[in-house]
């Protein structure tokens, strides 16, 4: 296998198998949770959005990466991961903001990611991720997926009571 084809299907693969887990095991639990409660443990998953910024760190990459591409993807995760632990509190504590703060984390972090993959496939060469490799293997499929399922909650009502 051409090895410019084995980070996209990674993650191709990645986000079918957490796209699987989280239709089939995931949301049908967090569907009967109301709406903050169902948010706050998928908002916790992208509180360790810190580690992008191991992209930025000489050695734990097999070479310095293209800051084109490093930069943005450690900083925006690193936004992100701030914007979760903001909009956690918020939920937590009932703020009247929450659910804009979890639009804006959401919204930012999705961004965010689709801009590190599409810089990093870019400008990212064959096997320069070194030891990062797992970040948009393993991880980015992951925060994708419990994007989709921040934005379906978001959308749609609290869970009906039972006798209502």
């Amino acid at each position: 296998m051409p090895i410019d084809l084995i980070l996209p299907l990674s993650i191709v693969m990645g986000l079918i198998a957490y796209g699987l887990i989280a239709k089939w095991y995931v949301m049908p639990v967090l569907r009967t949770l109301p709406r903050a409660k169902a948010l706050v443990p998928l908002l916790l998953l992208h509180c360790f959005r810190f580690i992008g910024l191991a992209f930025l760190i000489p050695g734990v990459t097999s070479q310095p990466l293209d800051a084109r591409f490093s930069n943005p993807a450690a900083y925006g995760d690193l936004l992100a991961a701030l914007l979760a632990f903001l909009a956690i509190l918020a939920l937590r504590r009932e703020w009247r903001i929450a659910s804009v703060l979890v639009w804006v984390f959401n919204i930012e972090g999705v961004l965010d990611l689709l801009n590190a993959v599409t810089q990093g496939l870019r400008f990212t060469e064959d096997g320069a991720l070194g030891s990062t490799y797992f970040i948009p293997a393993i991880v980015v499929p992951a925060l994708l997926v419990t994007h989709v399922m921040v934005f379906i909650i978001l959308l749609k009502g609290e869970p009906e009571k039972d006798g209502a």
